[in-house]
């Protein structure tokens, strides 16, 4: 079996549409158990029937909602991969999403922390709630001038004549990385869970991962990875196009990604600021690559003219 064969063989069988598929119907199903299962144990807490600790998310039924949430994000990181092949563009756009989700799914947790005291402004969790509600909205609109400008995008006249040879290629590496990433995904997933489950029931065993840090558990590692991914595809393009704008836009998805890494660092206002630092740079690279490419294209169409 030739490398390509092999590429196409467990492409189809992790990441084509008839995976997606399957993925989508398991992860919707194991999302309304672990539902259910979160709204048991919280139900078994409150009546003193079990005792595992003073956890936030086992207090409040709102909390609940949490724990699928989680599971629907692990299936939009299944997406981003999905389409990495497809398009760097709408792969950038998934990172976007996923951060998005992150803070919604904050959110459930802020609820239930919320103190709703008169000294609003004065309280950790009421003003963490706040600070989460303003960037989910800012986010979630910011994500939509995205998906209008990542729309926009064209190749220039020259862009098309180039070798096809080299365009199949660059789709073929993205396809190999893209594989490559599933089961580091897998393996990731497993190594998060269980270290939030031995964090959940107190067990005495050292794991690299802050229970205390739930909302950083799993992405922190994957957008980790991320970076590297970004790096690779930004090297391998050189071998698809070499034009300025090309250069610059992967170079700043790679920027915007870092950012997103940086933001599972702190907490607060500057985690907040640093995600909505992370999704407006890649807007404005998007828009300013744009332009570039609007201007490229009207000067090759003049060149044409003129001969």
């Amino acid at each position: 079996m030739t490398i390509n064969k092999l590429s196409e063989t467990l492409y189809q069988k992790f990441l084509s549409d008839n995976s997606k598929e399957k993925s989508e119907k398991i992860i919707l199903i194991v999302a309304i158990i672990s539902f259910l299962i979160h709204l048991t144990l919280i139900g078994l807490v409150h009546f003193n029937i079990i005792d595992i600790g003073e956890s936030s998310l086992l207090k409040n039924p709102v909390a609940a909602i949490y724990t699928p949430f989680s599971f629907i994000l692990v299936y939009e990181v299944y997406l981003l991969i999905f389409y990495l092949p497809k398009s760097t563009s709408i792969y950038v756009s998934k990172q976007y999403e996923i951060i998005t989700l992150i803070v919604f799914r904050r959110l459930f947790k802020d609820l239930s922390n919320l103190n709703l005291t008169e000294n609003w402004f004065n309280d950790k969790n009421d003003l963490q709630f706040t600070f989460d509600l303003i960037t989910a909205i800012l986010l979630f609109y910011l994500i939509y001038l995205f998906h209008i400008h990542r729309s926009k995008i064209h190749e220039t006249i020259n862009e098309k004549k180039q070798d096809l040879r080299r365009i199949k290629e660059f789709i073929g590496v993205k396809k190999w990385i893209a594989i490559a990433l599933v089961p580091i995904l897998v393996v990731v997933s497993i190594h998060s869970f269980l270290g939030w489950t031995l964090g959940v029931f107190q067990l005495d065993y050292i794991t690299v991962l802050s229970f205390k840090n739930i909302n950083n558990i799993f992405f922190e590692q994957f957008f980790t990875i991320l970076i590297i991914t970004d790096v690779l595809l930004l090297l391998f393009s050189f071998f698809h196009t070499d034009h300025f704008h090309k250069v610059i836009r992967n170079s700043g998805f790679i920027i915007s990604t870092i950012l997103i890494r940086i933001s599972f660092s702190v907490d607060g206002i500057i985690n907040n600021s640093l995600i909505l630092a992370a999704v407006i740079f890649g807007l404005l690279v998007v828009v300013i690559h744009n332009k570039f490419e609007k201007q490229l294209r009207n000067d090759e169409m003049a060149d044409n003219m003129e001969r």
